[in-house]
């Protein structure tokens, strides 16, 4: 059985998929060794064993995820799933290779993810050739759930939002000024906290304030991110994640404005990545395999 993981700041999707069965799918919470600890970690795979794998046998893991771009957050991760399971061959990648392979296949492409966070990257088909860093919401992340949120803050205590909209937005989450500063600058992952005001967006886009917000940071997104990478005027740019397929119709008009050709947009990269593994079962599991090893 093969065991692939799409992991965020927020959650973790998981499909597992066998020879002659249709693949099952669940989340849990999001996995990031750069915010969770070890002990987290490890209590979250041992919990999936638990409560839904229980005694399924899992030949290999495919982890993609947030915060595994560097060796060292790729062998904890990998070191976590060995535990669980000693007996699977485990290969551990960013969430971005899983976007790419997810939404390009075998074909070259940009792949981007619009989520809590943001991503992008180059892909040739097979591998990340060019990559453009994030740098997280407070110094990047542009087009983000993350950054959508700080805006939508920044421009309520800045007094740019109608004031109608400033009082809806407080009494809608029960804030304060003073609970908002708390909260982003003393309180644990801001970045989910100020994504979770992602819906809030969605209900006013009929606002131009609001739908301003979302053009503006998208276009950020384009000019700080896309437009840096080899021919990006001729290759589609593929999008997954639930802000970019929420705001898709805003995505559209930022890329058209940009000069972009847009490409397919996921909500998530889950059915994409099945798919792939599926179809290149033997020689991606070895080749996948041999790297992290």
């Amino acid at each position: 059985m093969q065991l692939i993981a799409d992991s965020g700041s927020t959650k973790t999707s998981w499909g597992l998929a066998g020879k002659g069965s249709f693949p099952q799918y669940f989340q849990t919470e999001g996995m990031n060794p750069f915010f969770q600890s070890e002990t987290t970690l490890q209590q979250i795979v041992a919990n999936l064993k638990q409560t839904t794998l229980k005694d399924r046998t899992i030949d290999h893991v495919f982890f993609y995820g947030a915060g595994c771009a560097f060796p060292e957050q790729i062998e904890k991760i990998r070191q976590i799933f060995l535990t669980v399971w000693p007996e699977a061959e485990v290969f551990v990648a960013s969430d971005l290779l899983g976007a790419a392979r997810a939404l390009c296949g075998n074909q070259a492409g940009i792949a981007c993810i619009l989520g809590t966070g943001s991503n992008s990257c180059l892909y040739n088909g097979k591998e990340i050739c060019e990559h453009i860093s994030p740098l997280g919401f407070i110094l990047g992340d542009e087009g983000s759930g993350a950054v959508l949120g700080k805006r939508l803050v920044g421009d309520c205590l800045k007094g740019l939002l109608p004031p109608d909209l400033t009082t809806r937005f407080m009494e809608e989450y029960q804030l304060t000024p003073q609970l908002l500063l708390d909260r982003v600058y003393r309180g644990p992952l801001p970045n989910r906290f100020l994504a979770s005001f992602v819906p809030f967006l969605a209900q006013h886009l009929h606002r131009t304030e609001i739908r301003q917000i979302v053009l503006l940071c998208f276009r950020d997104f384009f000019l700080r991110n896309i437009k840096s990478y080899t021919g990006y005027r001729e290759l589609p740019i593929h999008f997954t994640g639930s802000v970019a397929y929420y705001f898709q119709e805003i995505l559209a008009e930022a890329a058209q404005s940009e000069g972009l050709q847009l490409g397919n947009i996921q909500k998530e990269p889950m059915e994409g990545l099945l798919r792939y593994h599926a179809t290149h079962s033997s020689e991606i599991s070895a080749y996948d395999i041999q790297k992290n090893n």
